[in-house]
């Protein structure tokens, strides 16, 4: 029914012999209605055409001047992107309409001069919507804004970047009551969670739900390598011949890593097997803008056979004609593997090709999993959570830098954000007392008074100083303190994490942006390198690492209890698992499988619980604490998605004490106001409620700055005011994020419910994977590879041997 549509676009599509789909058009019925719209499509499905198409119809039949559209994505690049592919159409229409990106990245003239005068179409992040909003001239900016489009929506709707832009949306709903919002994804596994989020005051109901068409399913498979498949490592980086095979059989491959010291491991293992001298790249967040953009261009022009890259391009993005994905390491999740999926043959009605290729036995279950789950259709789901208190400071901020705050109204406001939707008068209060003084315990210090409270009851700026501190320094992202990789000469390769370059003395070599470098001397805030053609060892980054989703870990112990289905797996992992059923048990799925045997002088107790690294990582402080009141002598313990080991100089002859439910009210508690978690969550949430300041004119400050600033204030808060709004935040932060509470709980019931303890004599085939990665965590360093082969065959035939 292209009918429907202006006669430029109508006559755009006919040219090409195409129709619009079922779903555009029902997007473009949800406009000219009036609704809101969630479209859930797959990936080439056209979902941003179907976004923008009802936009671009309206400018043709209203055309004039203000901005119309605004279009949020989580990624600057994916903004750019999208813009080139926005542009061209309107080309070829013939059309008179101004598309243009706004984030971190655009010269501050022109930021000025769109505040003046905006393009019919803005496409931008959360984070600059935020601050468009805290400007004066708000309203007027977006006195004619008629749609707001959120690509990508799963991306960050249930994180605090979710929060800020829920609160910006409900701050453009006031000033535009008849804004319609509209939300894009592939990737969706409960769409009415994401109409509550996305609906003004989440009601589900006012967000018509578009539903594409499936397209082709995916020609997925997982790689059987040429040897056997490995006991321990999460890289994969025993393919890299094959992996480049891959390459030279495609056009373009795309190379998929969890992290960014990971894609530099694998660039290098393949450019040391890049016989052909092939051209391949690496890309990942911590690469200066430049370099990113050098590689992105090159990926548009056709320019590269192969890019190694992490989550920095697993959005929506679509440069160049790729046509195979390949991820390296287990997937982590059926959802994010999909998306990943998406970004080979971008088009609805052909096939993506993509290969997994597992770094373990482990990782070989799970992304056995993953592929049985993106080939049924299965969606990871999001856990929704109330919206943090340090991003509702912040935006408080914002809005009090365009004018003042009627409390009342602000509460109302506030409360039709769907994940503040709970919020009380008395949590307002709390906050904005917050904002105005810092709190009772800083209210005597000048720099915490931001805000004062008028006559009249409303809340202004305390000083005009304050919305410059708010601009310079506002923003979600808190990335560990960095000090920014140079040549001599100024040119800029990236950045690397603080605690990484305080190991590094001058002549020590490291790898970055797919080059050997060597340390020539550094500076508090530089690293000045050259180039070496010597081997280096990979930077380490911190910052919480992804966990395989829970939907992920329930399949893989389906597997383990399922002999029927190990015919599926090579046939190493198929011995593995048999000799396990015959030396030990495998448990069944609703079981929690305890080994306890005897290793080299020490004692051994392993912990199969699938519930993630994290949650492994928590569980193995608390347990040793515990463990050490009790006498057991426990020495340490390592973890990784899939089981926890803890080793110690006693036997423990009955592990179901240790944990029991009080776990996670008294030892937890302890430790994490004794560890540097809580401390760490306090930085960064000090910093996103704008109670440290980051950035100064004409300065940054180092992470160790910051990091003293709020150490100083974290102690003065923890003796006067325990109760402090931050320090809530930080507990909140600590419980969600780091230590993933929620799966420990789970854990801890299913512990008391199902625990099986088997004892043993010596070590079991499940354990090897775990117990080789015991002193060995930093696997990506020069001579450890032999050191670790060597040992986990020794492992494994200790293991492997029948009683």
């Amino acid at each position: 029914m292209s009918h429907s549509l202006p006669n430029p676009i109508a006559a755009w599509f006919a040219e090409r012999g195409w129709t619009v789909r079922r779903h555009q058009q029902a997007m473009l019925a949800a406009a000219r209605r009036g609704d809101h719209a969630l479209l859930v499509a797959p990936t080439g499905a056209g979902k941003t055409l179907a976004g923008f198409l009802p936009s671009l119809a309206d400018l043709v039949e209203r055309p004039g001047d203000g901005l119309r559209t605004l279009y949020i994505s989580p990624l600057k690049a994916l903004a750019v992107d999208v813009q080139r592919n926005l542009l061209t159409p309107i080309s070829e229409m013939g059309l008179p309409i101004r598309v243009e990106t706004r984030s971190g990245d655009t010269p501050s003239d022109r930021k000025a001069r769109q505040r003046v005068r905006p393009p019919h179409m803005l496409l931008t992040t959360p984070e600059s919507l935020s601050l468009l909003l805290s400007y004066p001239d708000a309203e007027h900016l977006f006195a004619a804004l008629d749609t707001v489009i959120i690509d990508e929506i799963h991306a960050f709707a249930a994180e605090k970047r979710g929060d800020l832009l829920s609160l910006s949306l409900a701050r453009l709903q006031a000033l535009r009551p008849q804004l319609r919002r509209v939300g894009l994804s592939a990737t969706v596994a409960d769409p009415d969670a994401y109409r509550r989020w996305l609906a003004p005051g989440g009601e589900a109901d006012k967000v018509t739900l578009v539903e594409g068409d499936p397209g082709a399913p995916p020609d997925l498979s997982i790689l059987v390598p040429e040897d056997r498949v490995p006991w321990s490592g999460h890289s994969g980086k025993y393919a890299a011949r094959q992996v480049i095979d891959i390459i030279a059989a495609n056009r373009m491959t795309l190379v998929f890593s969890n992290t960014r010291g990971l894609a530099e491991l694998i660039f290098q293992e393949l450019w040391a097997q890049n016989d052909d001298n092939l051209p391949i790249g690496i890309h990942h967040g911590s690469l200066s803008r430049e370099a990113r953009r050098k590689v992105e261009a090159a990926m548009a022009d056709g320019k590269l056979r192969g890019l190694v890259a992490t989550a920095s391009l697993d959005l929506g993005i679509d440069w160049g004609d790729i046509d195979c994905v390949v991820q390296m390491g287990a997937p982590k999740g059926s959802s994010r593997l999909l998306q990943r999926v998406g970004r080979a043959n971008h088009r609805l009605d052909e096939p993506s090709k993509a290969i997994l290729i597992p770094g373990n036995r482990f990782e070989y279950l799970e992304a056995q999993a993953a592929f049985d789950a993106v080939m049924a259709g299965e969606r990871d789901a999001e856990r929704f959570r109330p919206g943090a208190l340090d991003v509702l400071a912040q935006h408080i901020m914002a809005l009090a830098c365009a004018g003042p705050l009627e409390p009342d109204a602000l509460l109302a406001e506030v409360r039709s954000a769907t994940p503040y939707a709970e919020l009380t008068r008395a949590q307002l209060d709390d906050l904005l007392g917050f904002v105005s003084t810092g709190g009772y315990a800083l209210r005597a210090y000048d720099r915490f008074q931001r805000l004062v409270r008028e006559s009249d009851g409303r809340w202004r700026l305390a000083h005009p100083r304050f919305a410059q501190a708010h601009r310079l320094n506002a923003g979600i992202i808190v990335d560990q303190p960095a000090v920014d990789v140079r040549f001599a000469n100024g040119r800029k390769l990236g950045t690397v994490e603080e605690i990484f370059a305080a190991t590094l003395s001058p002549g020590d070599r490291f790898f970055f942006s797919g080059m050997s470098l060597e340390l020539v001397r550094q500076t508090e805030a530089e690293l000045i390198v050259r180039a070496s053609s010597k081997s280096a060892q990979i930077p380490s980054w911190g910052g919480t690492r992804m966990a395989m989703s829970t939907h992920l870990a329930g399949r893989v112990r389906q597997f383990l209890a399922d002999p029927a289905q190990w015919h599926r797996f090579p046939a190493d992992v198929h011995e593995w698992l048999a000799m396990q059923a015959v030396r030990s048990v495998l448990p069944r799925p609703d079981q929690l499988l305890i080994e306890t045997f005897p290793h080299e002088g020490l004692h051994y107790m392993l912990i199969y619980s699938f519930e993630g690294w994290n949650a492994h990582q928590s569980l193995g402080m608390l347990l040793t604490r515990r463990m050490e009141e009790r006498g057991l002598k426990p020495i340490g313990f390592v973890s990784n998605d899939y089981a926890l080991a803890v080793y110690g100089l006693e036997p423990i002859d009955d592990p179901a004490p240790l944990f029991s439910a009080d776990i996670l009210d008294h030892e937890f508690i302890a430790w994490v106001e004794e560890s540097s978690l809580l401390k760490r969550a306090f930085r960064d949430v000090a910093v996103i409620s704008g109670l440290i300041e980051r950035q100064q004119p004409g300065a940054r400050k180092t992470g160790r700055q910051v990091s003293f600033s709020t150490d100083l204030i974290y102690d003065v808060l923890r003796r006067y005011e325990p109760d402090h709004l931050l320090l809530r935040a930080a507990w909140a932060d600590a419980r969600a994020r780091m230590t993933d509470v929620g799966r420990l709980g789970e854990l801890i019931d299913r512990a008391a419910a199902t625990l099986l303890h088997v004892p043993l004599d010596r070590v079991s085939p499940l354990a090897v994977p775990v117990l080789i990665m015991i002193g060995r965590e930093h696997v990506a360093q020069p001579g450890t590879d032999e050191a670790l082969l060597i040992e986990a065959e020794a492992l494994a035939r200790l293991a492997m041997t029948p009683d």
